[in-house]
């Protein structure tokens, strides 16, 4: 068993949702090494979250933040936690309902995506600042 990890800092990005796939294979490159196994992504934030969806039609990604933004909307009066202004509260909301890691099968060295998925970086907050990533894979 093969196990290797690496930190990932994403540049900078507006509100919404980024497909980051090349950037994660790029920084891990010992994938390529494995035959079989897991690939975990992981972020180390509490208002943006990972997910794996469409990787071709960018209407996608404009359609999962007009969904997130009226189904988690900012400046409700009942949110008590608000210290970093309108966005933040929600950010968190959003970020645990889409969780802070991915998993994705390793298959003949290569991600075991299908063919129109890719990886996610949910940005929920206005100016997020940079995020960090650990991506973990492990197999044979």
């Amino acid at each position: 068993m093969k196990i290797f990890q690496q930190l990932l800092q994403l540049r900078e990005r507006k509100r919404g949702f980024h497909l980051i796939t090349s950037e994660v294979v790029n920084a891990l490159p010992q994938i390529h090494e494995l035959k079989t196994g897991i690939c975990q992504v992981f972020i180390q934030h509490t208002s943006a979250s990972l997910a794996i969806n469409e990787n071709a039609d960018p209407t996608v990604r404009q359609d999962f933040e007009m969904f997130f933004s009226k189904a988690v909307p900012e400046n409700d009066p009942d949110y008590l936690h608000d210290d970093e202004g309108p966005d933040d509260m929600p950010a968190h909301l959003k970020a645990a309902l889409l969780g802070s890691s991915v998993t994705i099968p390793i298959r003949n060295g290569r991600l075991a995506l299908g063919m129109w998925q890719g990886i996610y970086l949910c940005e929920h907050r206005n100016y997020g600042g940079s995020r960090m990533l650990v991506i973990t894979a492990w197999g044979e």
